[in-house]
């Protein structure tokens, strides 16, 4: 089992969760989060410059068995992408282990 954290723009959120429902990815987490990005520079909008050192961006979290890792990294790329910068990151990382608390089953079982 594999953790996968995507760090995405809170405008592609949709487009990458019915990636993730395509790819049979049903069950995930989110929140929003700010962050501090590479971007120095602010942008003006009708005279008034904003600052964007600060980004809001989309937090999502995904524990899923190895064989849906690759397809489930897939989908976030391919419907996150916009080739601008500030469009994320996504971090990988080994379970070793998760519980469902209902009926106690362990392992890969408990995430179906």
């Amino acid at each position: 089992m594999k953790k996968i954290e995507a760090i995405i723009r809170k405008s592609k959120f949709d487009d990458v969760k019915k990636a993730l429902h395509n790819v049979e990815v049903n069950f995930f987490s989110y929140w929003d989060v700010t962050g501090v990005g590479n971007e120095k520079e602010g942008h003006v909008y009708r005279g008034i410059s904003y600052s964007t050192s600060e980004i809001q961006r989309r937090f999502l979290s995904i524990v899923v068995n190895d064989d849906f890792v690759q397809p489930t990294i897939d989908a976030i790329i391919n419907s996150a992408a916009t080739d601008k910068v500030g469009d994320g990151k996504v971090f990988v990382t080994p379970v070793d282990e998760a519980y469902r608390i209902r009926t106690g089953e362990k392992g890969g079982k408990s995430l179906n």
